[in-house]
């Protein structure tokens, strides 16, 4: 009865989340953003107000922004909220790339969106649809990367598939991870190809990249038996490893059994740097399997990128206080790990340092409160600095390095 009550909780949970795809009505303003920083030190924010993705730039770390600029020309009923929002991200040069869900009027369909702008964000040029297949059916949860040698690549979950299979009446599970690569500065994509078949429906895709100019992306898949784990795969630099095939290999080992998508993707960082890199740090929840979901939690766990063995799972998080949504970035040896717990009203993030890449940790600590609603906190590099990056509706952008909040909680650490 009580696994039962916690089925339909996540089931609640999803229509709540898709709720905005079905709205005839432009969300005012959303608190689920995209962020970046140039290679100059300003942080270009990408938000969603009345149909249109706006873009501004700020030189002062989020306390005052530009005027933004209107990206798309005609409105659209945009992806922005939870696991779904604007991805921006900005190249060496300035070139500033972003990438969006457009919901369309079928329940759950979608067309991804890009554009670019060429002059510093003054003005966009036409977007343009990612994918060559535009039958009216799910292609959503965008993930935009962008590698140090310029290559762009999208990924995003695809229905065509299923669709495929039911035509057929053949046995599906889930949808596909479907990407597609620009060598051209973003003028272009190549056709864009599968990733994998049966990922989960409504999670995000984490990407990150590798010394050699590969991606990796990490899902949540629906593995035999409906297993809800975690899937990863390394899309190749095409440059280097053209004839490289895609091997998809499993990540996580919870086995937890659901009927549902949580809506809670992972967080993904690479591990080591150049000769030293020796593979990935994987933040991600799992549910658990028993009746009253006292199983539930975060696990952090490192993967080996050549040998594709994963350490042992470390848990953290209160989850009596609905801990989830982390995010992870890497330095060298020092590795960050933050997320969003909940507690009487207000909203928490916490956060805990390792400084032997992931092999120890310290203790956790609460790095901000604050009432009312939040955004899932984001990490952000700027040269040598890892930033803290939290929306908040009532205390609105905040943007910290973690240096401050280390030494904030060495002094006095939260409780």
């Amino acid at each position: 009865m009580i696994r039962s009550l916690l089925i339909l909780c996540l089931a609640l949970f999803a229509l709540t989340a898709h709720a905005h795809e079905n709205h005839t009505k432009y969300q005012s303003s959303a608190l689920a953003i995209g962020l970046a920083f140039d290679s100059q030190g300003n942080l270009w924010r990408a938000g969603v107000a009345d149909g249109f993705v706006n873009v501004s730039m700020s030189r002062d770390l989020g306390e005052t922004f530009s005027t933004p600029v209107k990206v798309n020309p005609v409105a659209q009923k945009i992806g922005a909220d939870g696991e779904a929002r604007p991805k921006i991200a900005v190249s060496k040069e300035g070139v500033i790339y972003l990438t969006w869900t457009e919901a369309l009027k079928k329940p759950f369909s979608g067309y991804i969106w890009f554009a670019r702008s060429i002059d510093a964000g003054k003005t966009f040029e036409k977007p343009y649809i990612v994918h060559q297949d535009r039958d009216e059916i799910t292609h959503r949860f965008d993930s935009l990367n962008l590698a140090v040698d310029g290559t762009i690549t999208v990924t995003w979950i695809d229905k065509r598939d299923l669709i495929a299979a039911k035509a057929a009446k053949k046995p599906y599970d889930g949808a596909a991870i479907y990407y597609a690569v620009s060598n051209n500065k973003g003028v272009s994509f190549l056709p864009e190809q599968k990733l994998a078949d049966s990922s989960c429906e409504c999670c995000r895709i984490a990407l990150t990249n590798k010394p050699d100019g590969a991606v990796a992306a990490m899902w949540r898949h629906v593995f035999a038996g409906s297993e809800r784990d975690h899937m990863m795969a390394e899309i190749p630099n095409m440059s280097v490893n053209a004839n490289k095939t895609v091997e998809p290999k499993r990540a996580t080992f919870g086995r937890w059994k659901i009927d549902g998508c949580p809506h809670h993707g992972a967080a993904l960082a690479s591990g080591g740097e150049g000769k030293n890199w020796w593979g990935y740090h994987m933040a991600w929840f799992d549910g658990g399997n028993d009746d009253a979901g006292k199983d539930a939690t975060l696990f952090y766990g490192r993967m080996d990128g050549e040998a594709w063995v994963s350490s042992p799972a470390k848990k953290f998080g209160n989850m009596a206080k609905q801990a989830g949504h982390p995010a992870l970035a890497s330095i060298g040896e020092n590795v960050w790990l933050v997320w969003r717990e909940k507690n009487a009203g207000k909203s928490q993030i916490w956060l805990m340092q390792s400084q032997d890449e992931g092999k120890n940790w310290e203790a956790p600590h609460m790095a901000f409160e604050v009432a009312g609603v939040a955004d899932y906190p984001m990490l952000l590099q700027k040269e040598n600095q890892v930033f803290l990056v939290w929306n908040t509706q009532e205390e609105q952008l905040k943007v910290t390095p973690l240096s401050r909040l280390a030494s904030r909680s060495a002094s006095s650490p939260a409780q």
